[in-house]
């Protein structure tokens, strides 16, 4: 599989969005949990979501995508995925069970790194329907958050956001499916390098750099 890798840069607009975010999973923490601001937390769901598609439409347009960038979004994806759906359970708003289905995907998603690793990468393309899953989930969990209430328009927001998070989890599911043939091929065709540091492959067109 030939490796083509975005340019080596650090500061571009994408990968500060990145960094906003990952900054903002302590804040949503200690809005939801400590402070108990569900408005606030709302808020940085709505944003971290927003500028998670922004990002990657400013790295086409622009033409920032990077070797940073690639690692640093699906990371803080991931970084979401795991923390949310737990700080939401804590709080009792969304069941242990889908917090459990999200987190026994991701650890079988980790466990494949080191066959990655073998192989001189750090990273597999991002998929679109991994993107759409995200959305998906970023967007069911403000909505089940805002529907908390006893109000007639907190049960319809209770229950799109539950839409969402269906989606969200099926459409998270099936793109571990893909990612593990995406393996698949990496461990039939590319050889175990003996001395070689891990290189991203670069991502399907159409994705965040």
């Amino acid at each position: 599989m030939e490796q083509v890798l975005p340019p080596d840069r650090v500061l571009t607009v994408p990968n500060a969005l990145s960094a906003i975010r990952l900054v903002l999973i302590g804040v949503f923490i200690y809005v939801l949990l400590f402070a108990h601001a569900n408005g606030w937390a709302v808020a940085i769901l709505m944003f971290s979501g927003a500028s998670d598609w922004a990002d990657g439409k400013i790295a086409r347009t622009l033409n920032q995508s990077s070797r940073l960038g690639v690692l640093l979004d699906p990371a803080v994806d991931r970084l979401y995925m795991v923390t949310v759906p737990i700080v939401l359970a804590v709080d009792g708003i969304v069941p242990w069970w889908f917090v459990i289905t999200l987190l026994v995907r991701d650890g079988l998603l980790a466990a494949t790194l080191p066959l990655l690793r073998s192989r001189g990468l750090s990273a597999l393309p991002v998929t679109y329907i991994g993107k759409a899953a995200t959305f998906a989930l970023m967007s069911g969990f403000p909505l089940v958050l805002l529907g908390t209430g006893g109000a007639v328009w907190s049960r319809v927001l209770r229950a799109c956001g539950w839409g969402f998070l269906g989606w969200g989890l099926y459409s998270y599911l099936w793109a571990f499916v893909l990612y593990a043939v995406q393996m698949a091929v990496v461990v039939r065709r590319m050889p175990k390098l003996k001395h070689a540091a891990p290189q991203p492959v670069a991502p399907e067109a159409g994705e965040h750099g």
